[in-house]
């Protein structure tokens, strides 16, 4: 890979970069040895002087170059082969897209970021065969008057966030001392802002000052774009840091679950609250009832679960109270599908999000998601309480059949079903995998292997035209099918249940390449939050999922997967897996109040969805107008993620560790 240094300074009126002889930099660059693998990158050393007699400002680019092909670039939580640029994109909601030619809103042929958008510090191609690209440090500190690269064992005051870049049109990925978001700023998919002056981004150097900075350089053959995933671990260790040591898990447990049900249940309609607000007379409400997703059983389960842990039979009966209305009074008798949502006093389709599909009907996310519920709860009812609902069953399996019968001849189940018929509307997304999950789930708990080779041939495809090539897309039904990491966890579940049912290695080796998939998205290192009330707390960005490439936050679905990392880690022995899983753990337990108010809201157990690590969806703001870093509301689908992972199997292992401290 040939690296080029250019710079654009403060002053220019253009937005070209240009040579440094042309601001007055000077440039040494001296690379080592090494076989470009990603244990054994080659170090690129970069040393900037400002020979000018008067301070320079503006934003400095290297650039590696690199053969090009055919790019798929992966720049980790922000850019997935090309984020689907080749697709239509006369769509509702925006965010960042890869395509050659000119500019063309939301898509264009290069991209400029800040580096905290990514959940690595890395930037990477897979192309024809290869895995090109470098890592570098995130931000710049401050230590003893001399601007350095942060590294986690270095110490000093945050200074500046670096930035990364990726260009179709000439073939290279890059890194910023200083930053610049262009040609766009995407703060959320219906709010973008156009390529603004270079002002407080710029990185500044005295008259004389020289700064020093890293690039670890890759070059590697892979077969796949899976390929780029070697080199995000190896990032993984060299940047990571700890999560804030906030809470235990069995009090994470407890304190989120007694807050959903003491605040967030609503006994008229036999379900939780999907928002919970303190108001001037006390508490208001949003309901937004629905199947699955953002309330209904994705809260449910995990409240059952915790209810049972817990001993609690309050929490319990709240849960089972839920879950006996979805099964008996969704069911679309015309399809023999549950309705996605609860609206004025009747089960349809129009959830919140149905004004932001673009076809009306059932949703298989949503369905699939509820049914893979209704089967959580029935065998944890089973096993921890010794209680057979038969009902719950009955409806899961009637309906999963009913699913099979909707895939395409690719082995697809549908995106959207029509509301009369249960027909299959709409394909092309990877939402369908929780039919998957729904269906491996049912025949390991009921050893029921009628559709065994139809559950093989759809794990067949959906590894092969989304895993593999790392473009999972079409999960959650707000992001007009962005690249997201919400629909892996689907995918992580099913094959678990897979290889515990045929114990065929292959479902364990796909199981690994989808949680690579999903710790691209999670964060290795934590962020410098800049405002409140993360800042102010020391809340860690590190085991946090960011949730898509148009939503850009961090939420809590990833943490979801602890049941389905632990079981990989029982059978591979997967240190890097484990590492993550554990921080995974810790990030939960250190993302809600553990006292009343701690994130200037809310009561003791309270916790929202979303954590604006970056500039990305900062709109929530205090009383005083100041911009706040959180949402300042329960949310008990979010608190509910946190709790299954707390309250599944690493419940049991927490059970056996006590014992064995206990003993010793």
């Amino acid at each position: 890979m040939d690296l080029l240094v250019t710079a654009r300074s403060k002053e220019q009126e253009n937005t070209d970069y240009l040579g440094f002889d042309a601001h007055g930099l000077t440039l040494s660059i001296d690379m080592s040895n090494g076989s470009g693998r990603p244990e054994a990158p080659r170090r690129a050393r970069i040393v900037v002087r400002n020979d000018n007699l008067h301070l320079w400002s503006g934003v400095i680019h290297v650039e590696c170059s690199f053969p090009k092909n055919n790019p798929r670039f992966f720049l980790p939580a922000f850019m997935y082969g090309r984020n689907r640029g080749e697709y239509p994109q006369n769509v509702l909601n925006e965010y960042p897209r890869l395509r050659a030619g000119g500019l063309n809103r939301p898509s264009s042929p290069e991209w400029m970021t800040r580096s905290d958008r990514l959940s690595h510090p890395v930037a990477l191609v897979y192309d024809t065969g290869k895995v090109y690209g470098f890592s570098a440090s995130p931000y710049f500190i401050v230590h003893h008057g001399t601007k350095l690269p942060w590294k986690p064992e270095e110490a000093g005051e945050f200074y500046q966030y670096t930035g990364f870049t990726c260009s179709l049109a000439k073939g290279t990925v890059g890194y910023t001392l200083g930053y610049e978001h262009a040609p766009w700023q995407f703060i959320k998919s219906k709010l973008v802002k156009e390529r603004e002056p270079i002002g407080e981004n710029g990185f500044e150097l005295q008259p004389g000052e020289t700064v020093a900075f890293d690039l670890d350089v890759f070059e590697y053959e892979a077969e796949a774009e899976q390929g780029v995933n070697a080199a995000i671990e190896e990032v993984y260790y060299r940047y990571y840091q700890q999560p804030r040591a906030a809470s235990d898990a069995k009090t994470t447990v407890a304190d989120l679950a007694n807050a959903i049900s003491q605040y967030a249940w609503l006994p008229e309609v036999s379900a939780y609250s999907g928002q919970v607000f303190e108001a001037a007379e006390g508490y208001r409400y949003n309901p937004i009832l629905s199947l699955s997703w953002t309330n209904g059983m994705s809260v449910a389960t995990p409240m059952l679960m915790a209810a049972l842990r817990l001993g609690d039979d309050t929490m319990r009966q709240q849960a089972l109270a839920c879950i006996d209305n979805i099964v008996e009074h969704s069911l679309n008798p015309a399809t023999g599908l549950p309705f996605d949502a609860f609206k004025d006093g009747e089960w349809c389709i129009q959830g919140w999000w149905f004004d932001g599909v673009h076809t009306a009907g059932h949703s298989s996310y949503l369905i699939g998601q509820a049914l893979f519920y209704i089967l959580k709860a029935y065998e944890y009812e089973k096993r921890l309480k010794g209680c057979m609902h038969e009902s719950w069953l009955t409806f899961a399996e009637s309906a999963i059949r009913r699913l099979e019968g909707t895939k395409n001849t690719d082995s697809e189940y549908p995106y959207i079903l029509s509301e009369k018929t249960g027909a299959g509307l709409e394909y092309d997304s990877f939402s369908g995998t929780w039919c998957m999950a729904a269906l491996a789930y049912y025949s390991w708990l009921t050893g029921d292997r009628t559709h065994l080779r139809s559950l093989r041939e759809s794990e067949r495809h959906y590894y092969e035209t989304y895993v593999q090539p790392m473009q999972c897309y079409g999960g959650p039904l707000d992001t007009d099918k962005a690249i997201d990491s919400e629909g892996i966890l689907a995918y992580v579940k099913a094959v678990r249940y897979m290889h515990a049912m045929t114990g065929e290695t292959i479902y364990l080796t796909h199981m690994r390449e989808a949680i690579d998939y999903e710790f691209s998205f999670k964060f290795c290192y934590n962020s410098p939050i800049k405002l409140p009330p993360l800042s102010r707390i020391g809340w860690s960005s590190c085991g946090g999922s960011v949730t898509s490439t148009a939503n850009p936050h961090i939420h809590p679905m990833g943490s979801n997967l602890v049941d389905e990392l632990l079981y990989y880690v029982n059978h591979s022995e997967d240190n890097y897996v484990r590492n993550r899983m554990n921080d995974t753990i810790a990030w939960g337990c250190q993302s809600y109040n553990t006292f009343d108010g701690e994130f200037d809201y809310g009561k003791k157990g309270w916790m929202s969805e979303r954590f604006c690590h970056s500039e990305g969806l900062l709109t929530q703001t205090y009383e005083d107008g100041a911009i706040a870093s959180t949402w300042f509301c329960l949310m008990p689908w979010a608190s509910s993620c946190i709790i299954e992972g707390l309250a599944g199997d690493l419940w049991d292992v927490e059970k056996v560790k006590e014992a064995e401290e206990l003993s010793y």
